[in-house]
């Protein structure tokens, strides 16, 4: 997974575990440290937008965009954050990985691509892999899915 993709990913699991009352205060505190580093590197963003719909592709397509644009795929201190935020939702929340859509945990890699997921639910996972080759996963549908396919233009 790409840097950036990584770091909205971490955003989006932080906004689905980390604002509810029963949050652990480690996730709450990881993404709320992962936000002010944002706003204090790279100034306003939307990162507030995956708060009220972690779950939205749109959304987290808004984030990444602006994320992208700011260069921060290349800033080692956000990765970092990011992956701390997302060991501590996989540690104190682990369904909370789940309700965005991929859950992943120890991959090595070569290669892994995931697209295109909208999930209520479990959507991907991806437990103790050690990816020697190119693995693709596209158009996963899982769950009770919030999007309407027939109201799509």
């Amino acid at each position: 997974m790409d840097p950036i993709s990584i770091i909205v990913t971490a955003l989006a699991t932080g906004a689905a575990a980390g604002l509810k009352p029963t949050a652990a205060k480690v996730i709450q505190d990881a993404y709320a440290g992962i936000k002010a580093l944002i706003q204090r590197k790279y100034g306003e963003t939307n990162v507030g937008l995956l708060e009220k719909d972690p779950a939205s592709k749109a959304k987290r397509e808004v984030v990444k965009e602006e994320l992208e644009k700011s260069d921060a795929a290349d800033d080692p201190e956000l990765l970092t954050q990011a992956k701390a935020l997302l060991d501590a939702v996989q540690q104190h929340a682990p369904e909370a990985a789940g309700q965005i859509g991929v859950d992943l945990e120890e991959i090595k890699g070569a290669s892994l691509r995931i697209g295109d997921v909208i999930a209520a639910g479990a959507g991907v996972k991806v437990r103790k892999a050690e990816i020697a080759g190119d693995i693709e996963i596209k158009g996963v549908r899982a769950g009770e899915v919030s999007e309407n396919p027939s109201k799509r233009q």
